[in-house]
């Protein structure tokens, strides 16, 4: 019998929410004898090592022992990690989360608008095109984003504060 996600989540939701991160996925999938525990987590600002591994040790904490231990066959493999930048930006934090990149949004009509986030809440998202028009789009007017990667923006960022 494999780990219940529901069960799982429960447990971890309240002990995330108190450190300030959002879990974004969770995960168990069989591998061998053992269960792989994946869990994906976010919060505004990022997320950087040092708490990808507080929160490693807060989750085996509560995954080591009954009652949620108990939900495990045998051994289990946590991985914790955040999203990556293939993620799609389909709910209004996500987008607030992407705030400063480059990203190509896909609207509830098929359009496409690409451009940098310059500002995002609940209602709306703006977006600077390329041509430097500022494009207001209403949250409920889209379906999904997706992060560009840019590698050359970092660069010549370096080189302006120079």
């Amino acid at each position: 019998m494999a780990a219940s996600v529901e069960i799982i989540r429960g447990a971890l939701i309240d002990v995330l929410t108190t450190i300030g991160v959002d879990l974004e996925d969770l995960q168990i999938t069989s591998a061998g004898r053992r269960e792989v525990v994946r869990v994906v987590v976010d919060r505004d600002g990022g997320i950087d090592l040092d708490l990808i591994a507080d929160i490693s040790r807060r989750i085996a904490e509560i995954l080591d022992v009954p009652p949620f231990g108990d939900e495990f066959d045998g051994m289990y493999v946590l991985e914790v990690s955040s999203p990556g930048t293939d993620r799609p930006l389909t709910e209004a934090k996500h987008w607030r989360r992407a705030q400063h990149r480059l990203v190509e949004a896909t609207l509830v009509d098929d359009s496409v608008v690409t451009g940098r986030i310059v500002h995002a809440d609940a209602d709306a998202v703006d977006i600077e095109q390329a041509d430097g028009e500022l494009r207001a789009v209403p949250m409920s007017s889209l379906r999904r984003g997706v992060v560009q990667l840019e590698f050359s923006r970092a660069a010549s960022e370096s080189a302006d504060e120079e």
